[in-house]
């Protein structure tokens, strides 16, 4: 029984520690919102990522790109709520992004070529 007792005074300054240094109630309310919705929020979010994953594999069959969305779609996003998505201040995004906006562009940008008479980035003509 106090072996109880003495690992949750432990545990509770710990966690409490940190909480401490706000002299505010507000970012306390933050930190401890961020912490519990954290504590409740990821599990959902692994098992909704887990269901995604079987999805995207049996998705891969018939269309790979496809299954690329479903696996971008379901274990995408946020992971972590933090004091900021609890003030407000930032979105919580459960749904990954699943456009390929920054990828296509990348890969829509022609190679660059030396000039006759330049060398290239690698140093051979």
């Amino acid at each position: 029984m106090t072996r109880m007792i003495s690992i949750g005074l432990m545990v509770g300054a710990l966690l409490g520690s940190p909480l401490t240094a706000w002299a505010d109630g507000e970012p306390v309310a933050e930190g401890a919102g961020s912490f519990f919705g954290t504590l409740v929020y990821t599990p959902l979010k692994a098992s909704f990522c887990i269901l995604g994953a079987v999805g995207s594999g049996f998705t891969y069959v018939v269309d790979a790109k496809t299954a690329t969305k479903v696996a971008r779609g379901t274990c995408g996003g946020t992971w972590v709520i933090t004091p900021n998505a609890v003030a407000g201040k930032e979105a919580v995004h459960f749904v990954g992004e699943t456009t390929e906006t920054s990828r296509s562009r990348v890969a829509a940008t022609p190679p660059t070529h030396p000039q006759p008479g330049q060398r290239s980035p690698t140093g051979r003509r």
